[in-house]
C-alpha cells in the first residue's frame, strides 16, 4: 500500500468506504474515544473542520476502545453521543482497533509512515495523522496536542 487512497473502511452504520474518495483533500485521522479526558479535543477538531472544510479539509474519525475501554458502545451509538454533544459534522467510521493483530490495515499503514524518533504505534486515544493532497504523510500529533496547536500545518497543506 502506498497511500491512504488504498485503504476502505466502514463508516459507523456499516458502509464500506474507499478512501480514494479523498484525494485531493487534506485529511487529519483521528482515533478517538468518548469518554477520555481527551474527549474535549472534538470541540476543536469540529472547528478546524468548519473552518477549513470548503478548502478541501477533512477529517477521518475513527473510534477506537483499545485503551481502557473508553469508547464504549457501538459505532452509531458512538456516532449519536458525538453529534449531540459536540455536533460533529465530520466523517465518522465503525469503531475500530488500531494497535496489535486485529490493527486495522489503514493504521498499521499510518504508523508505518513514522517521523524519525516517533513511537510505531499509537500512543493512545486522540493519536492524529495528517495527510497531504496527494496521499504524502504530512506529520503526526499526538494526543496531548489540541487541534489548534497544529492548525499552521493544517493551512500550509492546504496551499499547496
Amino acid at each position: 500500500m502506498s497511500s491512504i487512497y488504498d485503504f476502505k473502511a466502514n463508516d459507523y452504520k456499516g458502509n464500506e468506504v474507499d478512501l480514494s474518495i479523498y484525494k485531493g483533500q487534506v485529511v487529519l485521522i483521528v482515533n478517538t474515544a468518548t469518554k477520555c479526558g481527551f474527549t474535549p479535543q472534538y470541540d476543536g477538531l469540529e472547528t478546524l473542520y468548519e473552518k477549513y472544510k470548503d478548502e478541501g479539509f477533512t477529517i477521518l474519525d475513527f473510534p477506537c476502545n483499545q485503551f481502557f475501554a473508553q469508547a464504549p458502545g457501538t459505532s452509531e451509538e458512538i456516532h449519536t453521543a458525538c453529534t449531540l454533544r459536540f455536533n460533529i459534522k465530520f466523517p465518522q467510521f465503525e469503531k475500530i482497533n488500531v494497535n496489535g493483530k486485529d490493527a486495522h490495515p489503514l493504521f498499521v499503514y499510518l504508523c508505518s509512515q513514522n517521523e524519525k524518533g516517533k513511537v510505531k504505534r499509537v500512543k493512545w486515544n486522540f493519536t492524529k495523522f495528517l495527510i497531504g493532497r496527494n496521499g504524502e504523510f504530512l506529520g503526526r500529533f499526538g494526543p496531548t496536542e489540541k487541534p489548534e496547536s497544529f492548525e499552521d500545518a493544517i493551512k500550509e497543506a492546504l496551499k499547496k
